[in-house]
Order: structure tokens, then C-alpha cells, then sequence
């Protein structure tokens, strides 16, 4: 960076910078005096000025210009998005000053820039001989703390928000596989340790490769949304609905006994053979009907073995004529 001159030789008063507001004039004074030498220095647009691989030996305040995060070392264009910008009278680098550890981030100049440049000596004297400093460092310390704590906050949400978008299947707007896979083994778990019932019904929908071929497959996905549409409907808020894979669903039933699991599959067997599929027609659903297989847990069973035992009903289902329920 370009030295332009010292600060007692620049046109920049101390009033303007966030650290020494709200100070006694006389205070004011005796800052003026500990940082009349200290550098003011020119940062061109796109220039590092703070390298998240250095050691904090210095603080630089924003007398003229923008800076901000940089994420790509030096990428003016991706400064100028920079949720994170420092302003006039606004400083970077003091918390590595204080902790001696290496800035915590890329720091560059979003346009050309002058900045005052405090070495860390002359920074700890200020925070020594100045209550008024020490206080307004505490202040920014604080802002910035709890700016980094919203952005977690909102990271974890994003996060989770993600997490349960990528368990969700695109299609029919149920479970997937992968949240299957996830939750059914702890279900089976907390059901064997309470002794609580637990059922699980297998659905395919009956010839649906002959059903795209006759429909094309776009309504084919429809014949699929609406089917899911229909199992979720027919379940209780405690009930869980998942797509097994191709046109193959899979639902979930705790505290359901066989025989209690049996009168819910005919209902969404009954119930799924009468709903229509096209808007415009009252072309039926039974043209895709579906076979159902029950399976209860049993003692020592876990999610692999429940579910084939389902999927052997299910097949039972089709070899006695399928648009039926079967255990």
C-alpha cells in the first residue's frame, strides 16, 4: 500500500472515527498526540489489506473509501457483493491485535481507499491511557460477537432448512429413501424399548410402466402425485408417508397393531382405486391400481427384515390379483 503521509499532516478529524467518539476533549488531545505519527496509507481498488493467513500486528481505520470481505483473495467483483463492508470512521483488524492470532478474514478495498494505519503497540497504548477507547472497543467487540452469532444463527437455519429439503422427494413431496433409511431404525428402536406396536405398509401402484406407455410419462407423474396426495391424507399427523423408490411408497404406522394396520391399508386401498387422476376426465385411478403389503414389527426385528416382510406382502397382493391389501 502507498504511504500518502502522517495522520497529524491529513485532512481527517479524530471525531469522524467509531473508536475515539464520545471522548473528553481532553482525552481527544492526548489520542491526537499517540497517533499523529502513525501512517495513512493508500489501498487501491481490489488491494488486500488484511490477509486471513497473517498474524494481527495491526488495525486499519476506513478514513475515505469501502472495504470488505473478500473471499477470493483478490476479486474486486466479488467485493463489491460483500455482505460484510467497512465504512468511513469504521476499523478492521482488532480483535487479532488483542488475541495476537491471524485475522480472521480477507480484508480488501472494495474502491480506492485511505486508511489510517495503527500498529499494535501504539493501539494497546491507546486502550491503556483511554477509558473512552477501551469502552467503544468493547462496544464494537460486542456488535460484532453478536453479528457473528445472527449469522450462525441464519447459517444453521439454512442449514436445516437443506437438510429437510434433501429428505423430502421432488416428485410426490413425500419422505425418501434417505429419510427412511434415517428415522425407520430409530422408530423400530424406541418402539421394541416401549413396547409400543409398530406397522408398515408396502404400495406399489398395479402395471404402471403399461400406464406411461398408454399416458406418456408426465401423466404418469401425475398419476404418482396424486396417489401420494391420497396416502397422506388417509394417515394420522402421527403417521409418516415415504417414496420407496420408482412407483413404489412405503408407509409408516407406530403404535399400530396388525390388526389396526390392516383396517388402515384397505382405507387408502378403497380410497385410492376411486380418485381420479385427470382434472378433465373422470378416467379413474384403478387404470394404476395399487397393491398393499402389511408387515408388524416383531420382537428382534429390525428395518431390513420389516420391510421384507412387507414387500413379500406386497407381492402376495399381486399374485392373488392385485388392488388388494395383503399380510
Amino acid at each position: 500500500m502507498e504511504h500518502l503521509k502522517y495522520f497529524k499532516d491529513a485532512d481527517y478529524s479524530i471525531n469522524s472515527i467509531q473508536l475515539f467518539r464520545e471522548i473528553s476533549p481532553e482525552n481527544r488531545q492526548q489520542i491526537a498526540n499517540v497517533i499523529q505519527n502513525c501512517s495513512v496509507v493508500k489501498a487501491k481498488a481490489g488491494q488486500m489489506v488484511l490477509d486471513a493467513h497473517s498474524f494481527g500486528t495491526r488495525v486499519f481505520i476506513v478514513l475515505k473509501g469501502i472495504l470488505g470481505n473478500s473471499i477470493n483473495d483478490q476479486d474486486p467483483s466479488q467485493l463489491e457483493n460483500s455482505k460484510t463492508q467497512y465504512l468511513a470512521g469504521e476499523c478492521v483488524g482488532e480483535i487479532s491485535v488483542l488475541d495476537e492470532e491471524i485475522y480472521s478474514s480477507n480484508i480488501a478495498a472494495i474502491c480506492d481507499s485511505e486508511l489510517l494505519l495503527i500498529d499494535a503497540e501504539t493501539m494497546w497504548k491507546l486502550i491503556n491511557e483511554s477509558n473512552g477507547v477501551a469502552r467503544n472497543l468493547l462496544q464494537l467487540l460486542s456488535f460484532r460477537i453478536r453479528a457473528a452469532n445472527a449469522q450462525i444463527r441464519n447459517r444453521q437455519k439454512v442449514g436445516e432448512f437443506y437438510r429437510q429439503l434433501s429428505m423430502v422427494d421432488g416428485l410426490t413431496g413425500l419422505h425418501n429413501r434417505a429419510w427412511l433409511n434415517s428415522q425407520l431404525p430409530n422408530m423400530i428402536e424406541t418402539s421394541q424399548a416401549n413396547g409400543n406396536p409398530l406397522s408398515i405398509i408396502m404400495v406399489d401402484l398395479d402395471h404402471f410402466k403399461r400406464f406411461n406407455d398408454e399416458y406418456g410419462h408426465v401423466v404418469g407423474d401425475d398419476a404418482l402425485q396424486t396417489a401420494a396426495k391420497v396416502l397422506s391424507a388417509g394417515l394420522r399427523p402421527t403417521d409418516f408417508a415415504a417414496r420407496y423408490g420408482g412407483e413404489e411408497m412405503i408407509v409408516i404406522l407406530p403404535n399400530t397393531n396388525e390388526q389396526s394396520g390392516l383396517i388402515v391399508a384397505n382405507r387408502l386401498c378403497h380410497r385410492l382405486q376411486k380418485t381420479p387422476v385427470f382434472a378433465d376426465t373422470q378416467i379413474a385411478l384403478p387404470h394404476v391400481t395399487a397393491s398393499f403389503g402389511l408387515s408388524t414389527l416383531r420382537e428382534g426385528q429390525d428395518g431390513t427384515v420389516l420391510i421384507a416382510a412387507a414387500d413379500a406382502a406386497l407381492y402376495r397382493a399381486k399374485e392373488a390379483g392385485r388392488n388388494q391389501v395383503s399380510l
